[in-house]
């Protein structure tokens, strides 16, 4: 499923008109970056919660010359799946 077909499921789920789904989405999108970029978590209770983790910076080899190279310390999104979830789709 791609953002325009959660849209039209959002819409049809809750009656609302296309251009509302899809300011709804947009805003659930925006607000869960907004608070990682702030660096709080975002736990919704049954579905999961989203964090960010730092990685350290590490020394790597480029592929292409297989020289030494140094990565960058960076911040990464994380998901860890709520209960709920995992027994939603768990057979």
């Amino acid at each position: 499923m791609n953002k325009q077909e959660l849209i039209g499921q959002v819409a049809e789920m809750t009656g609302l008109g296309r251009g509302d789904a899809s300011r709804a989405v947009e805003g659930v999108f925006d607000a869960i970056t907004n608070a990682l970029k702030r660096g709080d978590e975002v736990r919704l209770v049954g579905f999961g919660t989203f964090s960010c983790s730092r990685r350290k910076a590490s020394t790597g080899r480029n592929p292409r010359t297989g020289e030494p190279m140094q990565i960058a310390e960076s911040t990464q999104p994380k998901f860890k799946a709520g209960k709920g979830l995992k027994d939603s789709v768990s057979r």
